[in-house]
């Protein structure tokens, strides 16, 4: 990480240096006092709770110093204090700094659906010629950009980043912070509708992150969606695009499944391609490795430079995983998150694989405006279309999915409603059998993990 000193710090965010020696240097930074690292600096952001609380607690932990917007009292003069107006803003300002002394080629992911999948792979294709930084999990808001960019190491040679946005203006703060070299735009979707009016409002705030982009960067930009094809129609830099189009740059063709193994298939762009397998089971993924690859050849990286890294890729935890529960039961945890497009894509891909029978535990979907119903009740029908045999419905929303699943011909016999996770967890032993290809998916906040979890321990039984 970078090394700053007590008074660089005051500088570069505009703030008073209230006790410390100048010289001071730190070598890490947060915001959590549980994570407070010997010699680090916290910066006392109010949250759900406010940081001023802690700063005392962060110092127990080996902090040297934090950087406050209103007093606090420290044992030991020798911990720094600096007071500023906004510590959110001080923390950005200093991340900002660390980019400019350490300039990088910044490649930011933004998109409603795919962000970290795309972040993830991008980062281990350039990892073939760069030494990168990559946003860890999805620290991909005004705090995690920020802490990622305080993270970069002399001899790190690129940033892929994480954007995400619930509002308008946000990614113009983070374009601020970071502007990138390369943008990224995976899709544009109906995720958080809550919050916005349309899903042209959502494309005209994914048009931000091009806005702020470097004089001269080029846009990675998905070939097949007419949103985001509409929205760069302005953009004056170099545009690469990627999907399965035929006036796509880089496409993926021949696209053929090996089932539990995943897929094989050609990627082309211009006259060169090549071949290779991708061992993800939803074929969503294709279209992130798409924009990934066309990140890694706009940067001049070779098809055979980057063939490695694609056959190397292995899914995260919670987001595509497949796991063993025992009694030849196979469990897809797909738990980090749901939105309609990107269950529809699971819900269709997995009913292609071989199983006993295909049971969906399927959860609320969040933050999806007045249209919250019926896109649960569309999610129902499209289980019903693809072949799914049973259905977990799990809370008050994916009781439409179950409504609709009901109107599309699904048995009462193979539906089973729960109130929560917790319900389902108790009773998912009941339900599946042994050969079962189980799917288990759901908005963030409904810890439908905790399913998979029941699964595997009685995996073990």
């Amino acid at each position: 990480m970078a090394r700053l000193r007590l008074d660089e710090v005051a500088r570069v965010v505009g703030g008073t240096i209230l006790q410390g020696s100048p010289a001071l240097t730190f070598g890490s930074y947060g915001i959590d006092s549980r994570l407070a690292a010997a010699g680090g600096l916290f910066f006392a952001v109010a949250g759900r709770r406010d940081g001023h609380e802690f700063v005392a607690a962060a110092a127990a932990e080996g902090a040297a110093g934090a950087v406050v917007s209103r007093l606090v009292s420290v044992d030991g003069g020798d911990f720094g204090l600096v007071l500023v107006q906004d510590t959110v803003a001080a923390l950005q300002a200093l991340a900002a700094e660390v980019l400019v002394r350490q300039p990088v080629k910044v490649v930011a992911v933004t998109g409603s659906v795919g962000k970290t999948t795309t972040k993830e792979f991008t980062a281990a294709l350039l990892a073939r010629r760069f030494r990168v930084l990559k946003s860890e999990g999805n620290f991909n808001n005004h705090l995690g950009l920020a802490l990622s960019l305080l993270r970069l190491e002399p001899g790190d040679e690129a940033a892929v980043l994480e954007m995400g946005t619930s509002a308008a203006g946000e990614l113009r703060t983070l374009a601020r912070i970071a502007p990138p070299d390369v943008a990224v735009i995976t899709n544009v979707n109906p995720v958080h509708l809550q919050f916005f009016e349309s899903l042209d409002a959502i494309a005209l705030a994914k048009k931000e992150i091009l806005d702020g982009a470097k004089p001269g960067a080029t846009a990675v930009l998905n070939g097949d969606d007419p949103l985001v094809m509409g929205i760069a129609a302005g953009f004056a830099g170099r545009k690469v695009t990627f999907g399965r189009g035929p006036r796509c740059d880089i496409r993926a063709e021949a696209v053929e499944s090996k089932g539990y193994d995943g897929f094989e298939l050609r990627l082309r762009y211009g006259h060169g391609s090549v071949r290779t397998s991708f061992p993800f089971l939803n074929e969503a993924a294709v279209e992130n490795l798409l924009a990934a690859a066309a990140v890694s050849l706009s940067l001049d990286l070779s098809f055979e430079e980057i063939r490695p890294a694609i056959a190397g890729l292995r899914p995260s935890a919670h987001r595509g995983l497949l796991v063993e529960a025992g009694r030849d039961i196979r469990v897809y945890d797909d738990t980090y998150n749901s939105n309609p497009r990107a269950l529809e894509s699971a819900l269709n891909s997995l009913a292609a694989l071989p199983a006993a029978r295909k049971v969906a535990v399927l959860a609320d979907m969040l933050e999806l405006g007045e249209s919250e119903k019926e896109f649960h009740r569309r999610a129902g029908e499209v289980l019903v279309q693809a072949g799914w045999d049973v259905l977990v419905a799990v809370g008050p929303l994916a009781a439409f999915i179950a409504e609709g699943a009901a109107a599309a011909g699904m048995g009462a016999a193979s539906l089973h409603r729960f109130a929560d996770a917790t319900a389902a967890a108790s009773a998912i032993g009941g339900i599946v059998r042994e050969g079962d290809l189980v799917l288990v998916k759901g908005s963030r906040s409904m810890k439908t993990e905790t399913i998979v979890d029941a699964l595997r321990t009685r995996g073990k039984e």
